[in-house]
C-alpha cells in the first residue's frame, strides 16, 4: 500500500514570478537612486536624535516580532496540518482495508473533518465515492503548487485549504486508488486569528516601545538642549556664564563639566588677553610720549648741542620701542604656537658657550661650566633665546659677576641650566610676580635698567613650551633661576 500527502490551495491565487520580482527591484532602484527621489529622501529623513532613536527603536522591535510570529505561526501551522494528516491517513487506510476485503460500501461514510473520499481504478474508473462527489469523475491533478499537486474541487463549494492524502491499495478486481480530502479549515482560522492576535499584539508592543523610546530619550537629551541653549546664549562678553550640570556622573554630566573647564579656560584666556593689552598700551605710551617730546624740543631748541643730546635720546627711546615691539611679536607667536614642542635636537652645551661668547661687552664677567654631551629635543633660536633673556636679566641685577651652569640630573635625565648672579635676593613673594608680563620690582627692575618687562616671560613661556620650567633659588652665591628642560620627547 502506497500513500501520498497532496495540499489543495485556493484557486485564482496570484502568484509573483521571478522575473516580476526582478522588474520591481529594478523599477525601486531607479527611483532611488534619481536626484531629486533622493533628494525627497534627505528632506524626510528625521534629523532629531530623539526621532532617530525611536525609530530605530520601533524598527528593531518590529524586526524581531515579525520573525517571532512567522516562526509562531509555521509552528502552529505545521502541528495542525500533521494532525489533520494523521486523521486523513487513518481514513485512507480504514478505506483501504475494505477496499482489499471487496466491501466498499456506496456512498462511503465521511469521517470527522473528511471532506471527501473517491476511490479509482486502475483504468481511472470511480469504484466508490463520498455522497458529495456522487456524478463526479475521478480526480486528477490539475498542476502544482510549492511541491505539492492540486486537484480543481471548485464544485465542492470548498473556500478552503484540503490536505488530500492519497493511498494505493491491491483490491479482488486490481489496485485501486484511495483519495481522502481531510479539511484544513480549523487549521486556516487558527492561522487567522493567530496571525491577527501577534499583528495587535506587535503592534501594541511598538507602540510602548516608541513612547517609552521618546519619553525616555527626550529626558536623556533635555539636559544637552540645556546645555546647547545656555552655550548658544554666551557671547565674547559673557564668559562668566556656565552650562546647567545635571545630576549624576554620566556621560552628559561629563560633557557638561568639560564644557565648563572649557569656559573656564576661555575666560581666563580672555582676561590674560584684555590685561596684556591694558599693559602693552600702558608700556608703548610712556616712550612714546617721551620719544614725541624730545623730537618736538629738538625740533624747536636753537642749541645744536642740546638738539644733538635730544636726538640721541630719541634713537635711543627708539631702541627701547624696537625691543618692546619684539618681545610682543614673541609672545605672541608662542601663544599662537600652543604646546607644540619642538624636535630639533639641540646642544645645550654649545649653545651655551656660543651664547656667552657674544656678550663681550656684559658689565660682569660670565663663568660658564658646561660640559658637552647635554641634548634636548626644541628649537635652538628659542633656547637661546630663553639663556639670552635670563643673562640680561642677571647682568642688570648683578654685582659684580655672573654664573651659567650647565648639568644633567642624574635620576630624571632632565638637563638644567643655572644662572646665578651675586645680587640682591628675591623676596619669596616677588618669585611668582616676576614672571607677570610687564611686572617690574619696584628697585631692582625699574625702566632704566632697560628691562621691558617681558625677558623673564618670555623664558618662562619657552621653557613651557620644550615641556620645562623655571625656578628662583636663593642661594649662598646670590640668586639662581633654574631652567629644567627634559631630554626626551
Amino acid at each position: 500500500m502506497a500513500e501520498q500527502d497532496r495540499t489543495i490551495r485556493k484557486p485564482g491565487r496570484p502568484r509573483v514570478t521571478t522575473a516580476a520580482r526582478r522588474r520591481a527591484r529594478t523599477v525601486l532602484r531607479r527611483l532611488t537612486g534619481h536626484p531629486r527621489t533622493a533628494a525627497l529622501i534627505r528632506r524626510l529623513a528625521p534629523s532629531s536624535v530623539r526621532t532617530r532613536t525611536t525609530l530605530a527603536a520601533c524598527a528593531s522591535v518590529a524586526v524581531v516580532m515579525v520573525a517571532a510570529s512567522a516562526v509562531v505561526v509555521m509552528m502552529l501551522r505545521g502541528n495542525l496540518e500533521r494532525t489533520v494528516e494523521t486523521g486523513g491517513l487513518a481514513q485512507a487506510k480504514d478505506v483501504a482495508r475494505l477496499a482489499s476485503a471487496g466491501r466498499l460500501p456506496e456512498p462511503l461514510t465521511l469521517g470527522p473533518g473528511t471532506d471527501f473520499i473517491q476511490v479509482v481504478d486502475a483504468r481511472g474508473k470511480v469504484v466508490a465515492q463520498s455522497q458529495n462527489l456522487a456524478g463526479r469523475p475521478a480526480l486528477t491533478p490539475t498542476g502544482s503548487h510549492n511541491g505539492h499537486r492540486t486537484y480543481d474541487l471548485d464544485a465542492l463549494g470548498k473556500e478552503h485549504h484540503q490536505r488530500v492524502t492519497t493511498v494505493t491499495t491491491p483490491a479482488p478486481g486490481g489496485q485501486v486508488t484511495i483519495h481522502v480530502g481531510a479539511s484544513l479549515r480549523t487549521a486556516d482560522a487558527a492561522e487567522d486569528v493567530t496571525t491577527a492576535a501577534l499583528a495587535a499584539l506587535s503592534a501594541l508592543l511598538i507602540s510602548i516601545v516608541g513612547f517609552l523610546t521618546w519619553r525616555t530619550t527626550g529626558r536623556a537629551l533635555r539636559p544637552v538642549e540645556a546645555i546647547r541653549a545656555e552655550v548658544a546664549a554666551i557671547g565674547d562678553r559673557g564668559l562668566d556664564r556656565r552650562v546647567p550640570a545635571p545630576r549624576g556622573d554620566d556621560e552628559i554630566a561629563r560633557l557638561a563639566d568639560t564644557m565648563n573647564a572649557m569656559l573656564e579656560r576661555l575666560e581666563a584666556a580672555g582676561t590674560r588677553q584684555r590685561q596684556f593689552i591694558a599693559d602693552a598700551s600702558h608700556e608703548l605710551r610712556s616712550p612714546l610720549a617721551v620719544l614725541r617730546t624730545q623730537l618736538e624740543v629738538a625740533l624747536t631748541h636753537p642749541d645744536p648741542e642740546v638738539r644733538d643730546t635730544l636726538v640721541a635720546g630719541a634713537l635711543q627711546d627708539t631702541e627701547r620701542l624696537q625691543a618692546l615691539s619684539a618681545d610682543l611679536l614673541l609672545l605672541a607667536r608662542l601663544d599662537a604656537t600652543g604646546r607644540s614642542r619642538p624636535t630639533e635636537p639641540v646642544d645645550l652645551a654649545d649653545l651655551a658657550r656660543t651664547t656667552v661668547a657674544v656678550r663681550s661687552t656684559d658689565p660682569h664677567p660670565v663663568t660658564l661650566h658646561a660640559p658637552g654631551g647635554v641634548t634636548v629635543p626644541g628649537n635652538a633660536l628659542w633656547i637661546g633665546r630663553l639663556l639670552t633673556n635670563l643673562l640680561d636679566n642677571a647682568q642688570r641685577h648683578a654685582r659684580r659677576s655672573v654664573t651659567v651652569h650647565l648639568s644633567e640630573d642624574p635620576e630624571t635625565g632632565d638637563a638644567v641650566l643655572d644662572v646665578t648672579n651675586d645680587g640682591p635676593p628675591i623676596s619669596p613673594a616677588d618669585q611668582e610676580k616676576i614672571f607677570e608680563r610687564f611686572a617690574r620690582l619696584d628697585d631692582a627692575r625699574s625702566r632704566d635698567d632697560g628691562g621691558t618687562g617681558l625677558g623673564l616671560p618670555i623664558a618662562q613661556d619657552i621653557a613651557a613650551l620644550h615641556g620645562g620650567t623655571i625656578t628662583v633659588l636663593d642661594t649662598p652665591t646670590g640668586t639662581t633661576f633654574r631652567t629644567r628642560l627634559t631630554t626626551g620627547d
